[in-house]
Protein backbone atom coordinates (compact mmCIF):
# COMPACT_ATOMS: atom_id res chain seq x y z
CA UNK A 1 0.00 0.00 0.00
CA UNK A 2 1.59 3.33 -1.12
CA UNK A 3 0.21 6.32 1.19
CA UNK A 4 0.62 8.85 -1.45
CA UNK A 5 -2.11 7.19 -3.84
CA UNK A 6 -5.10 8.89 -2.44
CA UNK A 7 -7.18 8.50 -5.16
CA UNK A 8 -9.22 11.22 -7.15
CA UNK A 9 -8.52 14.56 -5.31
CA UNK A 10 -11.02 16.59 -2.69
CA UNK A 11 -12.52 18.66 -5.56
CA UNK A 12 -14.08 15.62 -7.50
CA UNK A 13 -16.13 13.92 -4.66
CA UNK A 14 -18.37 15.22 -2.27
CA UNK A 15 -17.34 15.89 1.19
CA UNK A 16 -19.54 13.93 2.80
CA UNK A 17 -18.19 10.68 0.66
CA UNK A 18 -14.74 11.32 1.12
CA UNK A 19 -14.80 11.79 5.16
CA UNK A 20 -16.67 8.10 5.08
CA UNK A 21 -13.69 6.90 2.79
CA UNK A 22 -11.77 8.39 5.39
CA UNK A 23 -12.94 7.28 8.68
CA UNK A 24 -11.15 3.65 8.73
CA UNK A 25 -7.97 5.24 7.85
CA UNK A 26 -7.83 7.84 10.65
CA UNK A 27 -9.40 4.82 13.43
CA UNK A 28 -6.85 2.52 11.85
CA UNK A 29 -4.38 5.49 12.88
CA UNK A 30 -5.84 6.29 16.08
CA UNK A 31 -6.68 3.11 17.55
CA UNK A 32 -3.11 1.22 17.40
CA UNK A 33 -1.91 4.55 18.33
CA UNK A 34 -3.86 4.92 21.56
CA UNK A 35 -4.93 1.05 22.13
CA UNK A 36 -8.29 3.22 23.45
CA UNK A 37 -11.31 3.21 21.11
CA UNK A 38 -13.04 6.13 22.98
CA UNK A 39 -9.90 8.09 22.72
CA UNK A 40 -9.49 6.98 18.78
CA UNK A 41 -12.76 7.88 18.25
CA UNK A 42 -12.47 11.65 19.77
CA UNK A 43 -9.25 11.58 17.62
CA UNK A 44 -11.16 10.64 14.47
CA UNK A 45 -13.95 13.14 15.20
CA UNK A 46 -11.62 16.51 15.51
CA UNK A 47 -9.64 14.68 12.47
CA UNK A 48 -12.52 14.66 9.70
CA UNK A 49 -13.89 17.78 11.29
CA UNK A 50 -10.59 19.55 10.31
CA UNK A 51 -10.37 17.67 6.78
CA UNK A 52 -14.08 19.22 6.49
CA UNK A 53 -13.38 22.53 7.41
CA UNK A 54 -10.09 22.22 4.91
CA UNK A 55 -12.76 21.35 2.10
CA UNK A 56 -15.27 23.92 2.61
CA UNK A 57 -12.68 26.40 2.78
CA UNK A 58 -11.47 25.42 -0.55
CA UNK A 59 -8.31 24.11 -0.17
CA UNK A 60 -6.79 21.54 -2.72
CA UNK A 61 -5.80 18.03 -1.11
CA UNK A 62 -4.00 16.12 -3.77
CA UNK A 63 -3.48 13.01 -1.02
CA UNK A 64 -6.73 12.83 1.40
CA UNK A 65 -5.52 9.72 2.92
CA UNK A 66 -1.88 11.46 3.67
CA UNK A 67 -3.68 14.39 5.12
CA UNK A 68 -5.91 12.87 7.44
CA UNK A 69 -3.23 10.39 8.55
CA UNK A 70 -0.73 13.51 9.21
CA UNK A 71 -3.80 15.11 11.47
CA UNK A 72 -4.55 12.12 13.25
CA UNK A 73 -0.97 11.20 13.85
CA UNK A 74 0.22 14.37 15.31
CA UNK A 75 -3.34 14.56 17.45
CA UNK A 76 -2.75 10.77 18.84
CA UNK A 77 1.06 12.04 19.49
CA UNK A 78 -0.19 14.75 21.40
CA UNK A 79 -3.21 13.13 23.20
CA UNK A 80 -0.05 10.16 24.09
CA UNK A 81 1.78 13.00 25.84
CA UNK A 82 -1.60 14.13 27.80
CA UNK A 83 -2.16 10.66 28.58
CA UNK A 84 1.12 9.73 29.50
CA UNK A 85 0.46 10.72 33.52
CA UNK A 86 -3.21 8.89 33.99
CA UNK A 87 -1.55 5.77 32.57
CA UNK A 88 1.15 5.76 35.06
CA UNK A 89 -1.47 5.84 37.54
CA UNK A 90 -3.67 3.37 36.55
CA UNK A 91 -4.81 0.98 38.93
CA UNK A 92 -3.11 -3.01 38.44
CA UNK A 93 -2.24 -4.12 34.39
CA UNK A 94 -3.10 -1.65 31.78
CA UNK A 95 -4.45 -3.73 28.27
CA UNK A 96 -5.62 -1.86 25.24
CA UNK A 97 -9.28 -1.58 24.91
CA UNK A 98 -10.31 -4.65 22.99
CA UNK A 99 -12.33 -4.79 19.59
CA UNK A 100 -14.03 -7.37 17.71
CA UNK A 101 -12.14 -8.68 14.63
CA UNK A 102 -14.74 -10.88 13.05
CA UNK A 103 -16.56 -8.51 10.64
CA UNK A 104 -19.56 -7.69 13.59
CA UNK A 105 -17.79 -4.20 15.57
CA UNK A 106 -17.84 -1.89 13.67
CA UNK A 107 -14.35 -0.13 14.82
CA UNK A 108 -12.75 -3.43 14.01
CA UNK A 109 -13.66 -3.16 10.26
CA UNK A 110 -11.68 0.23 10.10
CA UNK A 111 -8.69 -1.25 11.80
CA UNK A 112 -7.16 -2.63 8.26
CA UNK A 113 -3.87 -4.63 9.41
CA UNK A 114 -5.09 -7.48 12.05
CA UNK A 115 -1.48 -8.88 12.89
CA UNK A 116 -0.80 -5.45 14.14
CA UNK A 117 -3.68 -5.12 16.27
CA UNK A 118 -2.76 -8.06 18.72
CA UNK A 119 -2.78 -7.25 22.70
CA UNK A 120 0.59 -7.97 23.08
CA UNK A 121 1.74 -5.75 19.95
CA UNK A 122 -0.23 -2.95 21.54
CA UNK A 123 1.30 -3.32 25.22
CA UNK A 124 4.60 -3.38 23.64
CA UNK A 125 4.05 0.18 22.00
CA UNK A 126 3.35 1.31 25.07
CA UNK A 127 7.09 0.92 25.78
CA UNK A 128 7.61 3.21 23.10
CA UNK A 129 7.79 7.08 23.30
CA UNK A 130 4.89 8.99 21.26
CA UNK A 131 7.43 9.47 17.82
CA UNK A 132 9.01 5.95 18.38
CA UNK A 133 5.24 4.56 17.78
CA UNK A 134 3.97 6.88 15.41
CA UNK A 135 6.97 6.49 12.97
CA UNK A 136 7.05 2.41 13.57
CA UNK A 137 3.35 2.67 12.68
CA UNK A 138 3.26 4.39 9.73
CA UNK A 139 6.41 2.79 8.44
CA UNK A 140 6.04 -0.93 9.08
CA UNK A 141 2.23 -0.82 9.52
CA UNK A 142 0.70 1.55 6.97
CA UNK A 143 3.93 1.19 4.19
CA UNK A 144 4.70 5.35 4.71
CA UNK A 145 7.81 6.30 3.15
CA UNK A 146 10.48 7.70 5.45
CA UNK A 147 10.34 11.11 3.89
CA UNK A 148 6.26 11.19 4.31
CA UNK A 149 6.42 10.12 7.98
CA UNK A 150 9.13 12.92 8.01
CA UNK A 151 6.62 15.65 7.28
CA UNK A 152 3.70 14.14 9.35
CA UNK A 153 5.97 13.92 12.42
CA UNK A 154 7.39 17.22 11.73
CA UNK A 155 11.33 15.52 11.74
CA UNK A 156 14.30 14.85 9.83
CA UNK A 157 14.45 11.58 7.01
CA UNK A 158 17.55 10.68 9.17
CA UNK A 159 16.23 11.26 12.51
CA UNK A 160 13.05 9.45 11.18
CA UNK A 161 15.00 6.31 10.09
CA UNK A 162 17.24 6.35 13.63
CA UNK A 163 13.54 6.83 15.68
CA UNK A 164 11.97 3.51 13.33
CA UNK A 165 15.23 1.37 13.93
CA UNK A 166 15.46 1.88 17.72
CA UNK A 167 11.75 1.21 17.90
CA UNK A 168 11.51 -2.28 15.94
CA UNK A 169 14.18 -3.18 17.71
CA UNK A 170 12.62 -2.72 20.84
CA UNK A 171 9.78 -4.19 19.86
CA UNK A 172 11.19 -6.87 18.40
CA UNK A 173 13.03 -7.85 21.32
CA UNK A 174 9.87 -8.09 23.26
CA UNK A 175 7.65 -10.02 20.44
CA UNK A 176 6.77 -13.34 21.17
CA UNK A 177 8.95 -15.59 19.17
CA UNK A 178 6.10 -17.99 18.41
CA UNK A 179 4.23 -18.65 14.82
CA UNK A 180 1.86 -21.01 13.76
CA UNK A 181 -1.13 -20.78 10.43
CA UNK A 182 -4.96 -19.52 11.34
CA UNK A 183 -6.22 -22.73 11.31
CA UNK A 184 -3.81 -24.60 13.92
CA UNK A 185 -4.26 -21.97 15.85
CA UNK A 186 -8.17 -21.59 15.75
CA UNK A 187 -8.27 -25.27 16.05
CA UNK A 188 -6.91 -24.67 20.02
CA UNK A 189 -8.92 -21.87 20.72
CA UNK A 190 -11.65 -24.42 19.78
CA UNK A 191 -10.39 -26.82 22.33
CA UNK A 192 -9.49 -24.52 25.07
CA UNK A 193 -12.83 -23.17 24.83
CA UNK A 194 -14.82 -26.70 25.35
CA UNK A 195 -12.54 -27.76 28.06
CA UNK A 196 -13.34 -24.05 29.72
CA UNK A 197 -17.16 -24.75 29.09
CA UNK A 198 -16.93 -28.64 30.68
CA UNK A 199 -14.65 -27.18 33.63
CA UNK A 200 -12.14 -29.46 32.47
CA UNK A 201 -8.74 -28.73 34.51
CA UNK A 202 -6.29 -31.17 32.89
CA UNK A 203 -7.92 -30.51 29.54
CA UNK A 204 -7.31 -26.76 30.09
CA UNK A 205 -3.26 -26.93 31.19
CA UNK A 206 -2.28 -29.04 28.56
CA UNK A 207 -3.33 -26.72 26.40
CA UNK A 208 -1.21 -23.96 27.72
CA UNK A 209 2.77 -23.30 27.60
CA UNK A 210 4.66 -24.13 30.33
CA UNK A 211 5.66 -19.87 30.72
CA UNK A 212 2.06 -19.21 29.75
CA UNK A 213 1.25 -15.81 31.47
CA UNK A 214 -2.73 -14.73 32.69
CA UNK A 215 -3.28 -10.83 32.41
CA UNK A 216 -6.02 -9.41 33.58
CA UNK A 217 -7.35 -5.35 33.84
CA UNK A 218 -10.12 -4.30 36.09
CA UNK A 219 -8.81 -0.62 36.33
CA UNK A 220 -9.67 -0.73 39.96
CA UNK A 221 -13.37 -0.52 38.88
CA UNK A 222 -13.77 -4.37 39.41
CA UNK A 223 -12.00 -7.28 40.77
CA UNK A 224 -9.32 -8.36 38.90
CA UNK A 225 -5.85 -9.71 38.67
CA UNK A 226 -3.65 -7.18 40.40
CA UNK A 227 -0.70 -8.44 38.68
CA UNK A 228 -0.25 -11.20 36.01
CA UNK A 229 -0.27 -14.45 36.87
CA UNK A 230 2.66 -16.94 35.23
CA UNK A 231 3.15 -20.94 34.80
CA UNK A 232 0.68 -23.49 33.48
CA UNK A 233 -0.52 -25.36 36.56
CA UNK A 234 -0.84 -21.15 38.12
CA UNK A 235 -3.19 -20.26 35.64
CA UNK A 236 -5.12 -23.11 34.73
CA UNK A 237 -6.01 -23.37 38.44
CA UNK A 238 -7.08 -19.33 38.17
CA UNK A 239 -9.14 -20.14 35.02
CA UNK A 240 -10.61 -22.65 36.80
CA UNK A 241 -11.27 -20.50 39.65
CA UNK A 242 -13.42 -18.12 36.95
CA UNK A 243 -14.85 -20.93 35.63
CA UNK A 244 -16.44 -21.94 38.78
CA UNK A 245 -17.73 -17.99 39.36
CA UNK A 246 -19.31 -17.99 36.00
CA UNK A 247 -20.70 -21.13 36.47
CA UNK A 248 -22.57 -19.71 39.78
CA UNK A 249 -24.50 -16.86 37.24
CA UNK A 250 -27.42 -18.20 36.25
CA UNK A 251 -27.22 -18.61 32.11
CA UNK A 252 -23.72 -17.30 31.99
CA UNK A 253 -21.68 -18.06 29.02
CA UNK A 254 -18.36 -18.04 26.78
CA UNK A 255 -19.35 -16.99 23.08
CA UNK A 256 -16.31 -16.83 20.89
CA UNK A 257 -14.92 -14.84 18.86
CA UNK A 258 -12.22 -12.58 17.16
CA UNK A 259 -10.55 -10.20 19.53
CA UNK A 260 -7.80 -7.85 18.36
CA UNK A 261 -7.09 -10.11 15.52
CA UNK A 262 -6.39 -13.24 18.01
CA UNK A 263 -9.13 -16.52 19.14
CA UNK A 264 -11.21 -14.97 21.90
CA UNK A 265 -14.29 -15.15 23.69
CA UNK A 266 -17.06 -12.86 25.16
CA UNK A 267 -18.03 -13.96 29.09
CA UNK A 268 -22.04 -13.13 29.11
CA UNK A 269 -24.45 -13.30 31.90
CA UNK A 270 -27.59 -14.82 31.76
CA UNK A 271 -29.21 -11.72 29.79
CA UNK A 272 -25.97 -11.89 27.43
CA UNK A 273 -24.89 -8.29 29.11
CA UNK A 274 -20.86 -8.75 28.80
CA UNK A 275 -18.93 -9.92 32.16
CA UNK A 276 -15.43 -9.22 30.48
CA UNK A 277 -13.15 -10.28 27.36
CA UNK A 278 -10.64 -12.79 26.39
CA UNK A 279 -7.59 -12.96 24.18
CA UNK A 280 -5.47 -15.65 23.46
CA UNK A 281 -1.96 -15.55 22.01
CA UNK A 282 -1.25 -18.32 20.54
CA UNK A 283 1.80 -20.27 19.24
CA UNK A 284 3.99 -23.48 19.19
CA UNK A 285 1.10 -25.65 19.38
CA UNK A 286 0.18 -23.89 23.07
CA UNK A 287 -1.71 -20.86 24.43
CA UNK A 288 1.36 -18.49 25.69
CA UNK A 289 -0.92 -15.76 27.10
CA UNK A 290 -4.30 -14.76 28.15
CA UNK A 291 -5.27 -11.48 28.36
CA UNK A 292 -8.62 -10.63 30.14
CA UNK A 293 -10.36 -7.41 30.31
CA UNK A 294 -13.12 -6.77 32.48
CA UNK A 295 -12.76 -2.93 33.35
CA UNK A 296 -16.30 -1.56 32.77
CA UNK A 297 -14.76 1.84 31.01
CA UNK A 298 -13.21 -0.45 27.94
CA UNK A 299 -15.78 -2.54 27.02
CA UNK A 300 -18.70 0.04 26.63
CA UNK A 301 -18.37 -0.14 23.18
CA UNK A 302 -18.88 -3.91 22.81
CA UNK A 303 -22.69 -3.73 24.17
CA UNK A 304 -25.00 -3.71 27.51
CA UNK A 305 -22.63 -4.31 30.54
CA UNK A 306 -23.35 -6.27 33.06
CA UNK A 307 -22.92 -5.63 36.81
CA UNK A 308 -20.02 -7.44 38.01
CA UNK A 309 -19.93 -6.65 41.89
CA UNK A 310 -23.74 -7.13 41.86
CA UNK A 311 -22.94 -10.64 39.86
CA UNK A 312 -19.56 -11.67 42.29
CA UNK A 313 -22.28 -10.61 45.59
CA UNK A 314 -24.98 -13.11 44.59
CA UNK A 315 -22.47 -16.10 43.85
CA UNK A 316 -19.92 -15.85 46.42
CA UNK A 317 -21.01 -13.17 49.00
CA UNK A 318 -18.51 -10.29 50.23
CA UNK A 319 -15.09 -12.57 49.67
CA UNK A 320 -15.42 -11.54 45.87
CA UNK A 321 -12.40 -9.47 45.65
CA UNK A 322 -10.35 -12.19 47.41
CA UNK A 323 -11.41 -15.09 45.47
CA UNK A 324 -10.62 -13.04 42.12
CA UNK A 325 -6.91 -12.08 43.99
CA UNK A 326 -7.72 -8.48 43.29
CA UNK A 327 -4.74 -5.97 43.74
CA UNK A 328 -5.82 -2.13 43.76
CA UNK A 329 -1.92 -1.37 43.84
CA UNK A 330 -1.62 1.05 41.08
CA UNK A 331 1.53 -0.32 38.95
Amino acid sequence: MSSGEGGPSVGERSSEALLDELRPVSFAIAYRMLGSVAEAEDIVQEALLRVHRAVQGGERIESPRAFVATITTRLAIDELRSARARRERYVGEWLPEPILTDGRDDPAQHAEIADSLSMAMLVLLETLSPEQRAVLLLRDVFDYGYGEIAGIVGKSEDNVRQLASRARAHVDAGRPRFQTSREQRDALARRFFAAANDGDLAGLEALLAHDVVLTGDGGGKVPALGHPVAGRARVARMLMTWIRLAARIPGASLREVEVNGMPGALLLDGESRLVGVWELEIGEGHIQAINSVVNPEKLGHLGPLADMRALLRASIGSNASDVTSSDTKPR
